[in-house]
């Protein structure tokens, strides 16, 4: 079931429109990748949904609740992290959460506080003001806040954009940690290797949205699948027996190996393979001609931008 439901949602400021007609649904528990140059509408979508930014037109639903109409029970479902979290700078990190823990109803708020400073392991830093933190230090204390009443659906804003390497990856180990927790994570970045390691389906928008699928299925629609398989020899009754294969759209021969073009690719791969070891065939390798995800999001936006 989806737990985020947008539709037709669309945002103007004056003359410009910043998203367009925007139709997305999101699974419960899904890490959904989202994707676009400076200036596609990410953040501004990120805002609409989480009830920050009222829509010029459409709707979007959050957890079972209107983001436009029903603002103050979405926030208690849900978590943001912002592209630039702000904190008071004087207070320590333990004041800063205890502040923002006040605005949840119910909330136990030093347990809570307690458990995410632990979580994102600034609980020995917890007295020290945050205007002494690094720029990874507060996104982390940024994460914990986010989650401090434990929202069935967070929001991710860049959460790595100008981290250091190990800052960075400590930040997508958490990101890993809510969906294994089964918690809904919508991903705005512009890393797409980060994007790619971390969610199931990936999003392109640039003001409307270009593609919403995996990654793996958004490369085939723009370049070939093809199969690659490396034999220890090839003979005449072999390549005769590959002939015969009906799902063997076409193949070719690059030295030793064997590149194939199949009908249903992870559907035949292991009939293929089979059909040749039962050949007598001997297999040193198999493998898949790569596409970087780049070259598919370059494509995507670059369409976009010439019209076509």
């Amino acid at each position: 079931m989806a737990i985020i439901q947008a539709v037709g949602l669309t945002k103007r400021f004056g003359r410009i429109t910043a998203v367009e007609d925007l139709n997305l649904e999101v699974e419960e528990g899904e890490v959904l990748g989202f994707l676009g140059p400076n200036g596609a509408g990410k953040t501004t979508t990120i805002r609409l949904l989480a009830g920050m930014l009222a829509p010029t037109s459409g709707h979007a639903r959050v957890a079972g609740f209107r983001a436009d109409k029903e603002v103050e029970a979405l926030h208690e479902v849900i978590g943001v992290l912002t592209e630039s979290p702000g904190f008071y700078h004087r207070f320590s990190a333990q004041r800063n959460l205890e502040f923002f823990a006040g605005f949840y109803n119910s909330l136990d708020s030093h347990k809570q506080v307690e458990k995410y400073l632990k979580l994102v392991g600034l609980w020995e830093r917890r007295e020290d003001r945050v205007g002494t933190f690094s720029r990874g230090m507060k996104q982390r204390l940024a994460l914990a806040r986010a989650l401090l009443n434990e929202p069935r659906v967070v929001f991710l804003d860049e959460p790595t954009v100008g981290l250091d390497p190990e800052a960075a990856r400590d930040i997508r180990q958490f990101i890993t940690g809510l969906s294994r927790e089964g918690r809904t994570v919508f991903l705005s970045t512009h890393n797409l290797t980060e994007a790619e390691a971390l969610c199931r389906r990936i999003a392109v928008i640039r003001t409307r949205l270009l593609a919403l699928d995996t990654a793996a299925q958004l490369r085939r629609r723009f370049f070939r699948h093809e199969v690659v398989i490396h034999l220890e020899k090839v003979d005449r009754p072999l390549l005769e027996l590959i002939e015969k294969l009906g799902y063997v759209k076409a193949f070719r021969r690059e030295g030793n190996l064997t590149i194939f073009q199949l009908a249903e690719p992870e559907k035949d791969r292991p009939e293929l393979v089979k059909a040749i070891v039962e050949a007598g065939g001997r297999i040193i390798s198999v493998s898949e001609t790569g596409h970087p995800l780049e070259e598919v999001y370059l494509k995507l936006v670059g369409e976009e931008g010439t019209g076509t």
